[in-house]
C-alpha cells in the first residue's frame, strides 16, 4: 500500500486542492480536469478496486455519494447537472488502485462518455 497515491494524499505526504474532507473520505480537485469540476472523491480506507469491497464497506461507499451530491451543491453544478464515474480495473480506466469517485461538472456532458 505504500505506492498508493491517494493514501499519500490522506497522509499529506502529497499536495491536493483539497475540496472536501471528514472522517471517512476525503475530496480534491482532479490534477488533469475533463470538466470544469472534476473532483475524486475518496474512502480514507484503502479498497484497491470495486471488486474488493465487502459488504462491511457499504455505508461507506454511500458516503461518498453523500459526499458528491454535497460538493456539487456547493460548487453550482447540483441544479444543472453533473456526472459521477467509478472505474474498475485498467480496461475501465482505473489508473490510481484505490477505489475513487470522479465527480464532473460544469460542462454539458456527452453520451455515451467514451
Amino acid at each position: 500500500m505504500s505506492d498508493d497515491l491517494f493514501l499519500k494524499i490522506i497522509a499529506r505526504e502529497i499536495p491536493a486542492d483539497i475540496v472536501y474532507e471528514n472522517d471517512d473520505v476525503l475530496a480534491f480537485r482532479d490534477v488533469n480536469p475533463q470538466a470544469p469540476l472534476h473532483v475524486l472523491i475518496i474512502p480514507k480506507a484503502h479498497i484497491r478496486t470495486i471488486n474488493d469491497m465487502r459488504a462491511e464497506d457499504t455505508e461507506l461507499f454511500g458516503k461518498l455519494f453523500l459526499a458528491a451530491s454535497e460538493i456539487a451543491a456547493e460548487h453550482g453544478v447540483a441544479k444543472d447537472g453533473y456526472r459521477v464515474v467509478m472505474n474498475c480495473n485498467s480496461a475501465a480506466g482505473q489508473t490510481v488502485f484505490h477505489v475513487h469517485l470522479h465527480l464532473l461538472g460544469g460542462r454539458e456532458l456527452g453520451w455515451p462518455p467514451g
